[in-house]
């Protein structure tokens, strides 16, 4: 606990310009020691966004994705720093990624549809992180994803029922959400885990979980891409690109900032 005053800074990371208008923090903050991606919405029907992106999609991946771009440089000069995103058991549901259509998709789905959707947003999250820590030094920013298993944080609340079932869960004390905390906050923190990067473990033993190997790929490697399933960098389309993403000024008020990318919701 600390007397210091805290900052609070509100987005909807399902539009692509709150994140990175958020991502301005690094503006205001002499350093960011921790960035934590924990925004993860299982939406049982199609929404679309603003912007035109399935909101699954933007909240799980795109989001997460551009606010990481825009803090990359601070989190670098605030040295030794981390990233930590949070995936998912679900992604084992998805089958492939076809990364110049996936991140566009807002096709209509089924409520037994959406596992596998969300599945997907989810490796895509693991694939990006992957690439992200095999480009970034691991002396300056590690970056690492994680499964926090199942947790109970209101699933299915567009559902009917869903408030009887999370009061149900919550009598059984399954899904405590403490549990699946435990390793963000591991991975945040815990100085024995300070020079891992690219790893990916599991909640219920931080035992590494094994990612599909990168397959190489010809020509030079392109900076700000994302990751398919075979590992091969790729960008992301259009205005998305890192490119376009601006980074900010940097300033000088706080230091030890940690920012985390959170959502109060998973549908």
């Amino acid at each position: 606990m600390t007397n210091e005053p805290v900052d609070v800074f509100h987005a909807d990371l399902g539009l692509i310009s709150d994140a990175r208008r958020v991502g301005k923090i690094a503006a205001h903050h002499l350093r960011l020691d921790v960035l934590v991606n924990n925004a993860g919405p299982h939406a049982f029907a199609q929404r679309v966004t603003a912007e035109g992106f399935a909101e699954m999609t933007a909240v799980n991946y795109l989001g997460p994705f551009v606010l990481t771009e825009v803090l990359k440089t601070k989190l670098g000069s605030s040295a030794p720093a981390r990233i930590v995103d949070v995936a998912s058991e679900a992604s084992q549901q998805a089958k492939t990624i076809a990364p110049a259509r996936d991140p566009r998709r807002t096709d209509p789905y089924t409520r037994r549809e959406s596992m596998a959707l969300y599945g997907r947003t989810k490796l895509m999250t693991i694939k990006w992180t992957q690439e992200l820590a095999r480009r970034l030094d691991p002396g300056k920013v590690t970056v690492n994803c994680c499964d926090p298993g199942f947790d109970a944080t209101g699933p299915g609340r567009d559902l009917p029922g869903s408030a009887v079932l999370q009061r149900v869960l919550n009598t059984l004390r399954i899904g405590d959400p403490r549990k699946g905390a435990g390793i963000i906050v591991r991975l945040a923190t815990d100085p024995a885990l300070g020079g891992i990067s690219g790893g990916h473990p599991s909640v219920r033993d931080a035992r590494p979980l094994q990612c599909p190997p990168p397959r190489a790929r010809p020509g030079p490697a392109r900076t700000g891409g994302a990751v398919g399933r075979n590992g091969g960098a790729h960008d992301l389309p259009g205005r998305l690109r890192s490119g376009s993403v601006p980074l900010g000024e940097d300033g000088a008020r706080y230091r030890g900032t940690a920012l985390a990318a959170d959502s109060s919701w998973r549908s």
